[in-house]
């Protein structure tokens, strides 16, 4: 029997058809890229000639857990130093501005105190062009030669150690969950606006072996001049057992300014501890935020008699509730006991 063989015939397929990935818009790419981890966006170089070096070009870098490929016998050794290898080849062939850098230690443990050197060397590299900053679970260690991001526009922290023995000034506004001041003992100069904070069973945890956040930030810190807490910060330094005192006191510390709610008393606490260890504060500035309106609420009396009464170099207090009070009750707050002679009470209505 014969069997007549078929003629097979095959299709001729246009360049689109056989490559459609290729003719995905660059925006489509970009997209795609930005939700892949660093270690897959960057094979899909063999994709196609298109996607060759798109992965080298985007502006947002992430390294995580994610970013690097782990066998489950390997060292953790062998582990951060692919990690740390990949992060400085990535950086060395990316092509393109990068925007925004986020390096996270978190839930990994891939980062040790030796990755102090590429950190420096990372953020050396990053000062052009970088707007958004995010480091999580890290020690932190500016270079001598760091000046600062020119083009910064958005920090985020999260469990950072901050490493600087020559650092005097450090003002910080945004969102943190702690923050540790180890090996900075020069600073003069602080401002912290934190946004927000979550009082839960974790940022208890967080303490370090300290008793209170107060003392494990500002213990050591003997230099300071000016101090500012603004916001939700006074909250987080509440976090623990306030001490009445603390154990160092700052001889140079001229300048508090705070914003308190009087009716947290851990709140007041703080302040008081920070008072009370502060003999030389010349000038202070408190903002109120109360459930009441005005700021000669019992709570806001009581604590403006003790300031006056326990201030030796005071010199004014400007009082300014956000109501005008009665006329009696500014003559008993002028005619409060004083320590210090030179100690002034003016007071400014709510127009002035």
């Amino acid at each position: 029997m014969y069997i007549k063989p078929v003629k097979v015939t095959r299709l001729k397929m246009t360049d689109i058809e056989s490559d459609r990935i290729s003719c995905f818009p660059d925006q489509l790419i970009d997209k795609i890229l930005s939700y892949l981890p660093i270690k897959d966006a960057g094979r899909t170089s063999v994709l196609s000639r298109k996607w060759g070096k798109k992965w080298s070009i985007q502006p947002n870098l992430v390294f995580d857990k994610r970013s690097v490929s782990t066998l489950a016998l390997e060292h953790l050794s062998i582990i951060r130093h692919k990690f740390l290898r990949m992060i400085d080849r990535v950086l060395l062939l990316h092509s393109g501005p990068i925007n925004k850098f986020k390096l996270s230690n978190s839930g990994s443990n891939i980062m040790g105190v030796n990755s102090l050197a590429d950190i420096r060397r990372w953020i050396l590299h990053l000062t052009g062009s970088l707007c958004h900053l995010k480091l999580y679970y890290c020690c932190l260690k500016p270079p001598m030669t760091f000046e600062g991001f020119r083009n910064l526009r958005g920090l985020e922290l999260e469990w950072i150690n901050i490493h600087a023995p020559n650092l005097k000034i450090f003002h910080f506004f945004g969102n943190f969950e702690d923050i540790s001041f180890e090996n900075s003992s020069q600073l003069s100069n602080i401002m912290v606006i934190l946004n927000i904070y979550v009082h839960s069973e974790r940022n208890q945890r967080i303490l370090h072996g300290c008793s209170n956040n107060l003392l494990k930030l500002f213990d050591h810190q003997p230099h300071i001049e000016r101090l500012v807490i603004g916001d939700y910060f006074l909250k987080y330094l509440a976090a623990g057992v306030v001490p009445v005192k603390l154990p160092t006191p700052y001889m140079n510390l001229t300048y508090l300014g705070l914003l308190i709610n009087f009716i947290d008393s851990k709140e007041i606490s703080v302040v008081l501890c920070l008072l009370k260890s502060s003999p030389n504060i010349r000038e202070f500035t408190i903002f109120a935020i109360e459930k009441q309106p005005g700021l000669l609420t019992p709570a806001s009396y009581y604590f403006i008699k003790y300031l006056l009464l326990y201030s030796p170099v005071l010199e004014n207090m400007i009082v300014k509730p956000t109501q005008n009070v009665k006329p009696e009750l500014m003559t008993k707050l002028i005619c409060f006991k004083r320590a210090s002679s030179q100690a002034e009470v003016i007071y400014r209505g709510k127009d002035s």
